[in-house]
């Protein structure tokens, strides 16, 4: 799977986020307007473009821009280590990703985001014998609620949990408050920013010492983060605080994107 964002994609963000100009990073790249238009869309670093000058323009990392410009990817995850996980991505336009983790002895399940369709999720959950209880949200962006209604219908005793402000209080979620899934435990992490309603859930209790897993939404993905015009220091002061600060080999499961890990994002994200 290809990274969510190319490095025109991580400058256009940055550059939304500080209300700058095409014209004025064009100049400071030395490039024409249009050459940082094709490199925003496209991703091909225009020829004589001083990133550099660009990424400190812009409060980016220089050094990361130009790892993830240079291709840098995440290192291949073995999903099979945490019993038990899965990603489920569906499609209509882009690519959405959701999760599953259960208790493999308890059967007991939770899903996290539900993507475009139900139909892979009841499948899985089929095939495996799953009693899924509860649907974590991370935030309510149409692509990652889209199927709620269909899960809903199939389970209606599901308990939902989100920090949606008009939620009904029981299903809010408290980050005092973890909640078992079998032998797993959800906590929740506020990571407002991308979206007002921004949650990051940490899942821990794994067997065999599997490390935990940050179901991160899209607060940021694999060597870059989600859009953040609105709220650009609140999103990057939140996952700096409650996503950057989990252990280094703690699993990042975005919502678009390869999977990485905590040491990664902290290595190759160019927002931090």
């Amino acid at each position: 799977m290809s990274l969510e964002d190319h490095a025109g994609d991580v400058v256009f963000k940055a550059r939304k986020a500080a209300g700058i100009s095409l014209e004025d990073v064009a100049g400071v790249g030395g490039v024409s307007v249009e050459a940082l238009e094709n490199f925003e869309e496209y991703g091909g670093l225009p020829e004589g473009f001083k990133l550099d000058a660009t990424a400190s323009h812009l409060g980016l990392n220089a050094v990361k821009l130009r790892g993830v410009a240079g291709g840098w990817e995440p290192a291949p995850v073995d999903v099979s280590r945490w019993r038990e996980l899965r990603m489920i991505t569906t499609e209509q336009g882009m690519a959405v990703n959701c999760f599953v983790a259960w208790d493999p002895e308890t059967r007991e399940a939770a899903l996290f985001d539900t993507g475009w369709e139900a139909e892979p999720i009841l499948a899985l959950a089929d095939g495996q014998g799953l009693k899924l209880q509860h649907l974590f949200i991370t935030h309510s962006h149409g692509d990652h609620i889209a199927a709620i209604g269909a899960v809903r219908e199939r389970w209606p005793e599901i308990r939902l949990h989100s920090a949606i402000e008009s939620a009904p209080a029981e299903q809010r979620v408290n980050p005092a408050e973890p909640i078992a899934v079998g032998r797993l435990k959800v906590s929740a992490r506020l990571t407002p920013g991308h979206a007002d309603d921004g949650v990051t859930y940490v899942v821990e209790g794994f067997p065999a010492g599997a490390p935990a897993v940050a179901v991160v939404g899209d607060a940021i993905f694999a060597g870059s983060m989600g859009g953040h015009q609105r709220a650009p220091e609140l999103a990057r002061t939140k996952v700096r605080e409650e996503i950057l600060s989990l252990p280094g080999e703690t699993l990042v499961c975005p919502g678009h994107g390869p999977l990485s890990t905590v040491q990664e994002a902290n290595d190759w994200i160019p927002f931090f």
